[in-house]
């Protein structure tokens, strides 16, 4: 057979077009492939394009919102110097005393503080002396009580709360008020308590001494009575006692565990809560300040059984 030019040219081109076909079929399905997903996607946006979509959308956004304020807005506000489960030799904050402060305590040489502060202490009163005390508190306040949240008894003057007044517990003589262990317990913390505020403060041991009211407190969540039964106002102890000039407590109970609230709120900017520094009530914990306007501060209301603490207060 006589292969001419033009019959070589046709089978050239017949085989070119059997290669473009499996790569044209290819294209096609791989296009077809796609125009599918397309589609599939698209029925997926008219799926979820249901009435109502954009309230729904916007409930979703400002429901999370209101999650994350919840979340932030449980944060602490204020920070704790001494949480009840820990347990501190000293720990405290140094801060600026006062300028009235300091312009009263300079009268007195050698009284002046290397700094004003605040402290605590789990390891100047042991739980044995820590529990006479509790008991000699509840020997005492047997005897009297007041009708609001508040009882308080004092050690020196005999006085104690009884309904909405006060009463001479040493007046009492058919009780037998105080031990021989009660009193020798009692003068031992209060020695430990006024050579650790010495210690502290860098003052001499020989130029402080106790004044008073020094007395039992024991605070619990019935309603006040009389003003002397709303304990959680803010205040400045030595506006309130001239004499004072470092508050000592001595807590004899737990927060947490004997009763919820009463923890002591220092305040290093009253009109901002989130400056607070509190402190919570631990069995044998003593906590140590200088009572100038450096420390306002309160109690927080007690809102479930009693808190019960003993406040010692030294003056130059």
């Amino acid at each position: 057979m006589k292969v001419t030019e033009t019959n070589v040219t046709r089978r050239n081109t017949e085989k070119n077009r059997n290669k473009e076909k499996p790569e044209n079929e290819a294209k096609i399905s791989e296009d077809t492939s796609k125009e599918k997903d397309k589609l599939e996607v698209l029925n997926m946006v008219r799926y979820l394009d249901f009435p109502g979509q954009r309230v729904w959308s916007r409930g979703i956004l400002i429901f999370g919102v209101l999650i994350y304020v919840w979340y932030f807005s449980k944060s602490p506000k204020e920070t704790i110097l001494a949480k009840q489960n820990e347990l501190h030799s000293r720990r405290g904050q140094n801060i600026d005393c006062s300028t009235e402060y300091l312009d009263d305590i300079k009268q007195y040489p050698g009284c002046v503080p290397k700094t004003c502060g605040r402290y605590v202490s789990d390891k100047i009163v042991t739980t044995h002396e820590a529990e006479t005390l509790l008991q000699l508190a509840y020997k005492v306040m047997a005897l009297g009580g007041s009708q609001g949240g508040a009882s308080i008894m004092d050690l020196h003057s005999g006085a104690l709360s009884f309904n909405d007044k006060f009463i001479n517990v040493y007046a009492q003589k058919k009780h037998n008020i105080l031990t021989p262990t009660d009193l020798a317990v009692y003068k031992l913390v209060r020695t430990k308590i006024q050579n650790a505020i010495a210690e502290t403060f860098g003052i001499d041991i020989n130029s402080l001494f106790l004044t008073h009211p020094t007395f039992f407190s024991r605070l619990t969540s019935l309603e006040a009575v009389t003003p002397h039964d709303e304990y959680w106002h803010a205040h400045i102890d030595k506006h309130t006692y001239e004499s004072f000039h470092y508050t000592s407590l001595l807590y004899l109970n737990d927060y947490g565990v004997d009763f919820k609230g009463g923890r002591f709120i220092f305040f290093n900017d009253m009109s901002n809560p989130t400056k607070n520094v509190t402190v919570e009530p631990r069995k044998g914990r003593v906590s140590m300040f200088t009572s100038g306007s450096e420390n306002p501060h309160s109690v927080e209301r007690v809102s479930y059984l009693i808190k019960i603490c003993n406040y010692s207060v030294f003056y130059m």
